[in-house]
C-alpha cells in the first residue's frame, strides 16, 4: 500500500481527526499521540506553516478552510510564520516515547521545531 495511513477511520473521519490534531499542534506547539497519527499529522502541519511563509490573502483563506479554528491561523500567520521565514522546511519533529501502557501502542510528540 502506498500513500497515507488509514488509521482505522472512515475518510471523512480520518480528515476530521487530521485537522483538528493539525490545528491543536499549531496551538499548543507540541501533541502526544501514536507513531502512526504523528507521521500524519506532520506534514499537513509543515503544509500550513508553507502557507503561512507566503503571508497573502489566498494562503490565508486556504489555511483557514483546513483549521478548525480562527484564531489559530491569525496566530499562524502572525507568529509561526515569520517565525520560520529563513528556513527552508522540517518544521516538526517527531520523538517516539515508547509504548502505551493500556495497549502497547507506539507512542510519539510531534512538536514544532
Amino acid at each position: 500500500m502506498s500513500g497515507y495511513r488509514k488509521l482505522g477511520r472512515r475518510s471523512d473521519q480520518r480528515k476530521a481527526m487530521l485537522r483538528a490534531m493539525t490545528t491543536y499542534l499549531l496551538e499548543n506547539g507540541q501533541i502526544k499521540t501514536t507513531l502512526a497519527r504523528a507521521k500524519e499529522v506532520a506534514p499537513m502541519a509543515e503544509k500550513m506553516i508553507t502557507l503561512a511563509k507566503k503571508a497573502n490573502l489566498a494562503s490565508y483563506r486556504q489555511a483557514l478552510s483546513y483549521l478548525t479554528k480562527e484564531d489559530v491561523a491569525k496566530k499562524l500567520f502572525d507568529e509561526i510564520g515569520p517565525k520560520y521565514a529563513e528556513r527552508k522546511g522540517g518544521y516538526t519533529r517527531v520523538v517516539k516515547i515508547g509504548p502505551r501502557r493500556g495497549d502497547a501502542a507506539e507512542m510519539a510528540i510531534v512538536q514544532l521545531v
